[in-house]
């Protein structure tokens, strides 16, 4: 029998035994947790003060001078969250310290955009811009996200994601992120991390390794007693460093003022109170000087959470309040110390973000407690975002197939258009204040296939892990185009859907437009020179997905297949989607991956359609042609009487995800890792590889003790370059982008180490280089602690994708 969080009340001890459990015998559970909660994860402690190394030197300096005027109960009231506040609607409000000016903060919601407001834009998602692989779109997009947030009164804003990384490809919330490959997401994120500071504080979440939804955290809606566990994402040292943690470096080295602590718990201790992640890697290792603040409702602990390096509980602090934090102190169990420095945490980014201190209004002035009651609208908009959020919007579209150069169309006189994700939602408004469809991203997603309403009820228990662990919403959008994933990191705004778009286009061009988009087996008039079939894939936080495809959405595009010869299929999808049921049709002249454009999805799906301009995305993950290719990684852990209580989620596999997964096991995807088709064609050449023998003579990091936030100094520093000429030998201009992929001695095949983006004009050559840093190239080093600067042959290919190599190479780092 499955073991759920109803079911688990009945299994037996964590040795497997089928025993009978008597749920009131506090002596078991008290086996249960020292058997899984202790020894697992090292302990680090004292948590460690920030050092005010850097550019965080003198607002560290500021912030220690201001907690050394307050008082013990102030000291406390900074550190928690209340949901009294009565002036705004934030996701978070943290306490202030009026009699010294500082106001307090406003945290909300998220990575793609000010989350549940009105006067907001709705960006493309992290996914979208992980297509585009384009630092400068991702600088912008940042920026322009940021000052939406400040003129929204937001402090901190609730993002960017580099957590989930996008371990199983099921991941409800996998769309959150750029990508799946550490590189690729660290260096977007870096530049997102970068762009939005200009305005406001960000918070990097989750650290670290919540890679599933199922059974992310505790039941928070069951009664009493409760004795499950969030799962335990077990992950061991080296594949920590070289695949997890990897994106949070370049994203604290860009500044992040902030970082989020886990649902899940971490080789069996919880995230929020794991010393060996906050203490030893984040504050320590990684030179961290902002402050870490608790996933909502995630404080397990008073003492043991302050000690292992927690700063702040959101949206409530159960521990800490009325006084508790301040007898703690008093009676020596957290040291003033460890306060003063929570404090100085909290304070330090308000100084350091520009316009922060200075702003002088209320936190939060743009986010009323209610929409439908009466308040002031803030317009945090403004014009020149227009511009940027279209070119994102198009450059995170990736075509996978154009079969004789069907696309671009060329004004066609008959265009015939159906699926159920062509139109926009019935509902744009704001719902009541409290949990709610709207804001959450999910008011295209209100039934199931089999017609069952989808609530916001139901939604609420799936985000408190409440329900049967095998629950999921619905698999696509089937009231409106899917512009957003679902969840706190949803964003809301004026949407141009793509059947709005090609009625503009087809009145300028004269063509005549059918549609059916309610009807699963639609009638095609045989006039039609086009007929386009719009799908999609739905995901949300609070659940992993069921499948990577659906019969209702495939039967779609086989029926207008088997009656229309120019057949183009666009599917909105918050990752991975299998089109292999369909995909070799040959009426099925062209397929495009539109991932979660935001606002301006069909702006930009015309404008790429028609060839206003090309296609440049390139896909940030690999897609399959079949589930089982995936191997273990494809479904999350769910509950198990193996181990009662306490779920595991091994990860055994270490680096192998995605497609060094599939590279390892020689598996042909359908659509590799890079992959994306321009209209035009690329041919490489002069390929050169410059090393320094004088950087490369040191295997370990030099001066390992000086480090900045995001590590030691000597990591940076560039050892390599690589060089090569593209040429576009077609007739059209489009972006190019170039890969990079380095065969590191010990490590897989081939791992993600640069990329470049450039626009090139028919007949034009450009140079694309790929500076590489002593981290670049270096393996962790167990024994060592420290990254290790491999010695040996590496591997140097650079092409289209990571199977698509175009030049490759090598070169040697030996022993001087």
């Amino acid at each position: 029998m499955l073991a759920s969080i109803r079911t688990l009340l009945l299994v037996g001890l964590s040795t497997g035994s089928a025993a009978q459990v008597n749920t009131s015998d506090n002596a078991y559970f008290e086996h249960l947790e020292r058997y899984w909660t202790y020894g697992r994860s090292p302990p680090v402690y004292p948590s460690p003060n920030t050092t005010g190394s850097g550019d965080w030197t003198t607002a560290v300096s500021q912030a220690r001078a201001l907690v050394a005027q307050m008082t013990l109960a102030e000291k406390e009231n900074v550190t928690m969250g209340f949901t009294n506040a009565e002036f705004n609607g934030c996701n978070g409000k943290s306490g202030g310290v009026p009699r010294l000016g500082f106001p307090g903060y406003c945290l909300n919601n998220a990575e793609n955009g000010v989350g549940g407001a009105e006067g907001v834009n709705a960006y493309p998602a992290a996914v979208h811009m992980g297509a585009s692989w384009n630092r400068e779109l991702a600088y912008t997009r940042g920026m322009h996200m940021g000052r939406e947030f400040r003129r929204k009164g937001v402090n901190v804003a609730l993002g960017p994601s580099l957590g989930p990384l996008g371990r199983s490809p099921k991941g409800g919330r996998n769309w959150e992120g750029p990508s799946n490959d550490p590189y690729l997401t660290g260096v977007l994120i870096h530049d997102t991390t970068a762009g939005m500071q200009k305005y406001v504080m960000t918070n990097l979440k989750h650290i670290v390794g919540n890679e599933q939804e199922t059974s992310r955290k505790y039941p928070r809606f069951l009664p009493a007693p409760n004795r499950n566990t969030s799962i335990s994402s077990n992950i061991d040292d080296k594949t920590m460093h070289e695949l997890y943690l990897w994106p949070f470096m370049d994203a604290l080295r860009a500044g992040a003022a902030s970082v989020m602590c886990s649902y899940q718990r971490v080789n069996n201790s919880d995230a929020c109170q794991n010393s060996k992640v906050l203490n030893g890697l984040l504050k320590t290792e990684l030179g961290f000087n902002g402050f870490v603040v608790s996933d909502w409702f995630m404080q397990q602990s008073g003492v043991a959470s302050a000690l292992a390096g927690l700063d702040m509980v959101m949206p409530v602090a159960p521990y800490w309040t009325d006084g508790n934090l301040t007898n703690m102190v008093q009676n020596g169990s957290v040291p003033m110390t460890r306060l003063d420095d929570m404090v100085t945490r909290i304070l330090a980014p308000w100084y350091k973000i520009e316009s922060q201190a200075d702003d002088g209004g209320q936190p939060g002035y743009g986010i009323p407690a209610s929409l439908t009651q009466p308040h002031r609208f803030v317009d945090a908009r403004s014009p020149d975002s227009k511009p940027v959020i279209l070119q994102s919007a198009m450059e995170g579209h990736v075509l996978v197939k154009n079969v004789n150069n069907a696309l671009p169309l060329k004004k066609p006189k008959f265009i015939s258009i159906f699926g159920y994700d062509a139109a926009g939602q019935l509902m744009n408004t704001a719902e009541v204040a409290g949990f709610n469809l709207w804001k959450m991203g999910m008011r295209n997603t209100l039934q199931f296939l089999n017609g069952t309403t989808f609530t916001a009820a139901a939604l609420d228990l799936m985000f408190g892990s409440s329900m049967e662990q095998t629950t999921t919403g619905p698999e696509i959008a089937l009231n409106g185009t899917l512009f957003t994933g679902g969840g706190s990191g949803a964003v809301v705004g004026a949407i141009d859907a793509p059947l709005d778009a090609f009625k503009r286009r087809a009145y300028d061009d004269d063509t005549y437009l059918a549609w059916d988009i309610q009807t699963p087996n639609p009638v095609v008039n045989a006039a039609s020179e086009a007929c386009l079939v719009f799908i999609n894939a739905q995901g949300s936080e609070s659940w992993d997905r069921r499948n990577l495809s659906d019969a209702y959405s495939d039967g779609i595009v086989k029926s207008v297949a088997s009656q229309c010869n120019n057949t183009m299929v666009v599917i909105h999808s918050v990752g991975v989607r299998i089109v292999d049921e369909w995909f070799d049709h040959p009426n099925i002249t062209a397929v495009v991956l539109g991932h979660l454009p935001g606002q301006d999805s069909g702006r930009a799906l015309v404008e790429l359609m028609y060839g206003r301009q090309s296609f440049s995305g390139r896909l940030p993950y690999t897609v399959a042609k079949k589930e089982s290719d995936y191997g273990h990684l494809l479904d999350p852990v769910l509950p198990s009487d193996d181990t009662a209580f306490y779920p595991q989620s091994n990860f055994t596999e270490g680096v192998y995800i995605d497609y060094k997964h599939f590279e390892k096991e020689g598996i042909e995807p359908r659509f590799a890792f890079g992959f994306g088709l321009t209209y035009t064609d690329f041919e490489y050449s002069g390929l050169q590889i410059l090393t320094d023998s004088t950087a490369t003579a040191s295997r370990l990091p030099p001066n390992p003790d000086v480090i900045l936030q995001g590590g030691v100094v000597s990591l940076w520093e560039e050892v390599a370059r690589v060089r090569v000429t593209v040429e576009n030998v077609g007739d059209v201009a489009a972006k190019e982008v170039a890969q990079l992929y380095l065969g590191i001695p010990g490590g897989p095949a081939k791992v993600l180490r640069g990329f470049e983006k450039q626009l090139l004009v028919p007949g034009e050559r450009g140079v694309f280089e790929f500076p590489l840093t002593r981290r670049d190239l270096s393996a962790w080093n167990v024994v060592e602690q420290q990254w290790e600067l491999q010695r040996g042959t590496y591997q140097v290919s650079v092409g289209k994708s990571v199977v698509d190599i175009q030049l490759s190479d090598s070169f040697e780092i030996t022993d001087a």
